[in-house]
């Protein structure tokens, strides 16, 4: 078990990493074509001005605390709802990678059941 929350620690970490270094470095690759709603949601989210980077910055930092184990926990619980918006949004509006970021709320899911002991507290009287 010890072994599986490393990896899928590690590995949901790279992915929020990649994804908001490259958006702030400006390596990000032209943005396949997108239907209607999609376009509509972007142009909305853009239109707000500091959402987009505010996204980011919690991909960021909630990819470096992965990565630190100490910080793993909590790390989990402030990236859950950025996943959770991922999902959703490719749920309604691109099913194309749908696969991928099924996986990465799975991931998230595992790492709350992996430090629920950590949780209790929060939740207990």
């Amino acid at each position: 078990m010890k072994i599986a929350v490393i990896v899928v620690r590690v590995l949901l970490a790279a992915m929020y990493l990649f994804a908001s270094v490259s958006y702030f470095l400006n390596l990000m690759p032209k943005a396949p074509e997108m239907t209607a709603a999609q376009t509509t949601f972007m142009t909305g989210i853009m239109a707000s001005v500091y959402l987009f980077p505010l996204i980011k910055i919690t991909e960021l930092i909630g990819g470096a605390l992965l990565l630190i184990n100490r910080t793993a926990p909590l790390a989990a619980i402030i990236i859950f709802p950025v996943t959770l918006n991922v999902f959703l949004y490719h749920a309604f509006l691109g099913p194309k990678d749908l696969p991928m970021v099924a996986v990465m709320l799975l991931f998230n899911l595992f790492l709350f059941y992996a430090y629920r002991a950590k949780y209790l507290p929060i939740v207990s009287k």
